[in-house]
């Protein structure tokens, strides 16, 4: 996936959660990519600060965000 042509589906305050989402949607076939601006691991704690962006394709933009609401409905409920 060209970043070009990405789009930031969700933000996240930790690297760990964000590979998770991703996870779960390429799971489902979504091509994903995780970026972080945290001097390439050196400071984690700027994830916290500035967010890790989980991006996917725009046409990919509709499912990526049901998939993703659906399984927080899913962890809120239990």
């Amino acid at each position: 996936m060209n970043r070009d042509d990405a789009i930031v589906i969700e933000t996240f305050s930790s690297r760990a959660v964000a590979e998770l989402a991703a996870g779960l949607l390429e799971a489902e076939g979504i091509e994903t990519l995780v970026l972080a601006d945290d001097a390439g691991g050196a400071y984690p704690m700027l994830q916290f600060v500035r967010g890790v962006r989980v991006l996917v394709a725009v046409a990919d933009e509709a499912r990526a965000r049901e998939i993703l609401s659906s399984q927080e409905s899913e962890v809120s409920e239990q």
